[in-house]
């Protein structure tokens, strides 16, 4: 293999430098900072991280934190799957309406459709009016101001997130294996079961690490749905930088927040191939 000569080398670096200047000025400069503050604030030392395991308050905000990322993963995976399945088998006109209906959410803000679903779920909104204007109730639901209320308003938001890379990866399986498998006698269900299933895997792991993580750091949603109730680690941390002024408490808890999420894909690409997973060459 011939060797770069020197121009080339000099050449390439010229044009990696603007984009690995920007890099380190807009995005590693901060964090570092950031990890900066939280060893620093209020004075130096690990004592920020050590409420980590000793604030009941901490606790609380994480444990929350984590069932509503779980809870909002299993659900809109399982939404997703069914909407990409459906998409993949359809015809390419059904497809392109049913592309426009999931891609048409993502334009619009994330704070309209919050308080749409605000609207929609309040004690004398929409649904509760409804039903109780059929007798099915008595009493309004309570739809909001809670978990179930943060979770519907993030499934919403992060379906498309999921519907994309399932749909990517169900429209990679090859059709002859199910026609192979119909063909040696399995049935609908078993040859969905044993084939098709397992082929979507990669697409089902790269649908759960976009959208458990996009829920980890989700704001917008869970600060207006909640009400100030219920607690995720954002709106604990904006808490802390803005209202609080705990400098220390609020960085440390982001710091921990991406360590956590880099451990997350560091332990994931030692299962699976994450260059193949997003498509990388």
């Amino acid at each position: 293999m011939r060797r770069p000569a020197f121009g080339e080398t000099g050449i390439y670096w010229m044009l990696v430098m603007p984009a690995l200047l920007m890099l380190i000025g807009f995005y590693l400069f901060p964090l570092v900072r950031v990890l900066w503050v939280s060893v620093m604030e209020p004075t130096p030392g690990l004592g920020n991280y050590a409420l980590l395991f000793t604030n009941s308050s901490i606790h609380r905000v994480l444990l929350t934190t984590l069932r509503i990322c779980l809870l909002t993963t299993a659900i809109t995976l399982l939404l997703g799957y069914v909407v990409a399945y459906v998409m993949a088998q359809a015809s390419e006109r059904t497809q392109r309406w049913m592309m426009l209906g999931i891609l048409l959410p993502l334009w619009i803000s994330v704070l309209v459709r919050a308080f749409a679903w605000v609207t929609l779920l309040r004690r004398q909104g929409i649904i509760n009016n409804s039903l109780m204007g059929m007798g099915v109730i008595d009493d309004p639901l309570p739809l909001i101001w809670n978990e179930l209320g943060i979770t519907i308003g993030m499934v919403h938001y992060m379906l498309p997130f999921a519907v994309l890379p399932l749909l990517t990866g169900m429209r990679g399986i090859d059709r002859r294996c199910l026609a192979a498998a119909r063909g040696l006698g399995a049935s609908r269900m078993q040859s969905f079961m044993r084939v098709f299933l397992p082929l979507s895997l990669p697409g089902v792991v790269g649908a759960s690490i976009l959208v458990f993580i996009f829920s980890l750091g989700f704001l917008v949603t869970p600060a207006i749905l909640g009400g100030g109730r219920t607690l995720m680690i954002a709106e604990y941390i904006s808490v802390q930088i803005l209202d609080v002024v705990q400098w220390g408490v609020g960085t440390m808890l982001a710091t921990t927040l991406i360590v956590f999420i880099f451990a997350l894909l560091g332990l994931l690409a030692r299962v699976v191939d994450m260059r193949r997973l997003f498509g990388a060459t």
